[in-house]
């Protein structure tokens, strides 16, 4: 028992280990308390109180993906996960930028939309600069390990109010989408390819449609959260090494299959019967929640994407980035060195899609590897799966994205 909380919790938390024991310890007090909602409400809404709340926002949002399933579509089992899946992340790093920007946005808080806050990180020599290439972990190394001060205060400045968090989500589901595909045009003469973790921004950002229509929680919660969200997107920016942002690049991108689907829904549908581990249709789903979401805010200055035909385009480019030859996905799409053909990566990746190691093995070109050892596919293997083992999953990755020049017909 993790009781009294969080107390009795502290230790085992961000272990890894213990991720059977939250697991059922989550899933008993959804019994005892008998909703899933009841679990959110203690564990996630009590002031004061946020050590599970912070760490939904490590791992590259994965606990907060996880749970996001759960509440929309109201499965107490998928919930549990996410929470378990949230107690073994640390929170170091992201959880005292998140504590510390919010603190000091009492006293600095703006109202600057996100794109604007977008222009003034890559704007901002210090924190533009701060991540590097060769850094192992671009947010903890780079950003926060040599611009910490300088991204707190800009994160400060992102302000939502109670009456406006609708509004707020879809501004901020546009933003994410919009730099996750400007950012997959940033490298002249090479196929478009989304960043795999600006990806991950799109992926989690119905979590918070989800939650403005859940009317239990809190209007505060609402936009607090959405205020972290917005913090976050504005962190990964940044460490992606602030690749630039065209919006007249994205309009006029040039599908590879343009007639390939009428709808946006036809075109994402591509992706049915595509091989991978479940990003890219996540990606697809989100974008085509976007435009709905979207869609009722036509005409405000804060859209970025705007009008049918650039949705349309959206959605190829999710459809082409994954198909097109080499990795389905570039790696912190400002560093020209992440375009290169270069080392394949050996990743170990445990079951919480934390990387536990990587090395880097022999040169290699795309063009010599089969497309499903470059990262189309993941290949689990499982080691010892008792309740002290994770298992871990060894993708093999490629930081290779071969030229435009080189496209074959889909």
């Amino acid at each position: 028992s993790f009781h009294p909380w969080p107390a009795a919790a502290l230790p085992y938390l961000g272990a890894e280990a213990y991720y059977p024991d939250f697991l059922l310890f989550f899933q008993s007090e959804i019994r005892r308390m008998g909703s899933w909602q009841a679990v959110l409400s203690r564990y996630l809404f009590t002031p004061g109180e946020d050590e599970l709340l912070v760490r939904l926002f490590a791992g590259f949002l994965h606990p907060l993906i996880q749970l996001m399933y759960g509440v929309e579509f109201g499965l107490e089992a998928v919930v549990a996960e996410g929470l378990a899946q949230a107690a073994v992340h640390s929170a170091e790093g992201v959880g005292g930028f998140l504590k510390d920007a919010e603190e000091l946005s009492k006293e600095k808080g703006g109202r600057e939309r996100v794109m604007e806050l977008i222009g003034e990180v890559r704007g901002d020599t210090e924190v533009a600069g701060a991540a590097r290439g060769t850094d192992a972990n671009k947010i903890r190394d780079g950003v926060l390990g040599r611009a910490r001060g300088a991204m707190v205060a800009l994160a400060a400045r992102v302000r939502v109010e109670e009456g406006e968090v609708e509004e707020r989500t879809a501004e901020m589901f546009d933003a994410a989408v919009f730099v996750a595909m400007a950012a997959a045009l940033v490298e002249r003469g090479k196929e478009a390819k989304v960043d795999f973790f600006l990806m991950h921004h799109v992926n989690a950002s119905p979590f918070f449609v989800t939650i403005n229509a859940q009317d239990w929680i809190p209007a505060s919660a609402k936009a607090r959260l959405l205020e972290w969200k917005m913090r976050m997107d504005l962190l990964e920016y940044a460490a992606r090494g602030v690749p630039e942002l065209s919006a007249e690049k994205l309009a006029a991108y040039q599908p590879r299959t343009p007639d390939a689907g009428g709808s946006l829904a036809e075109i994402i549908a591509r992706l049915h019967d595509f091989q991978d581990d479940g990003h890219s249709i996540k990606l697809g789903r989100a974008a085509v929640i976007c435009h709905d979401v979207c869609n009722k805010y036509k005409g405000k200055e804060w859209l970025q994407i705007k009008g049918e035909d650039m949705w349309k385009k959206v959605c190829h480019l999710i459809v082409d980035s994954v198909k097109a030859p080499g990795a389905c996905w570039v790696r912190s799409a400002g560093f020209h060195e992440a375009w290169k053909v270069g080392p394949v990566v050996l990743l170990r990746v445990n079951k919480f899609g934390q990387e536990a190691d990587w090395n880097r093995t022999s040169r290699i070109s795309p063009q010599s590897c089969d497309r499903n050892e470059l990262g189309v596919r993941s290949m689990a293997f499982s080691g010892q799966q008792d309740h002290s083992t994770p298992f871990l999953c060894l993708h093999i990755l490629a930081q290779s994205i071969p030229p435009r020049s080189l496209r074959p017909a889909l």
